[in-house]
């Protein structure tokens, strides 16, 4: 009895210090907001004016390479092409045969709009039969993502995502953004498995071994 109300006083003592330290934390940037003129706040109002027009440039410049759009390109040429000119890629490979490389179109559709960032593309493995031997791509649907023209992460089949037709476009977007090809706001270190119902299949991969594809990474046509 007595053990319990002495851990349970250590508890209340630990919460009243996070909240002692959070208001401090926010009395310091109130105290400093205070102290700033007219000539600082215009300072801050320019420089954040000047991010977001930067930020909309480069967003135009990733439109007119094509990012924003979920596109299916028809042969390897293409594929080489898009890789030079964007450096981030992730692209499908599919077969028209496969379930669920449409469920994984249903995904990256959502995916393309929120990440301009990366483009995104897919292709069907059964008209690029070269670079599917090169890469050793075997199962369908396997995602494939690239930087600066280098493989730097794939996703095989479902294994990584629950192993299930029903998981989540949050759990897709937490998997890729593991290879750094897209930003993600949120914890990388724990996937978004709220809604997955077999949790323990969800697999947290980190960067991918180079030597596993040191003989097919560079994306040379």
């Amino acid at each position: 009895m007595a053990a319990g109300a002495a851990q349970q006083e250590m508890i209340n003592q630990m919460v009243a210090g996070a909240v002692e330290a959070m208001e401090a934390s926010v009395d310091a940037e109130l105290a400093k907001l205070d102290k700033m003129d007219e000539d600082d706040l215009e300072a801050i109002r320019e420089r954040r004016i000047k991010q977001m027009q930067k930020a909309q440039e480069k967003k135009q410049e990733y439109k007119n390479l094509g990012h924003g759009k979920y596109d299916t390109i028809t042969n390897e040429k293409e594929f080489f092409e898009i890789s030079k000119k964007s450096d981030k890629v992730v692209c499908l490979f599919y077969i028209d045969t496969s379930f669920r490389c449409k469920i994984v179109d249903k995904h990256m559709t959502q995916l393309c709009e929120k990440h301009y960032e990366a483009r995104f593309i897919r292709l069907n493995a059964e008209k690029a039969p070269f670079l599917t031997e090169r890469l050793k791509i075997k199962v369908m649907p396997t995602i494939l993502m690239t930087k600066d023209s280098v493989v730097c992460d794939r996703i095989v089949g479902f294994d990584e995502l629950g192993n299930s037709d029903n998981f989540p476009t949050s759990l897709l977007e937490w998997r890729i953004a593991q290879s750094k090809v897209i930003n993600y706001s949120g914890d990388l270190s724990r996937p978004p498995v709220e809604e997955v119902k077999d949790k323990k299949m969800v697999k947290i991969q980190r960067n991918l071994r180079q030597e596993e594809y040191s003989s097919d990474s560079e994306l040379d046509d």
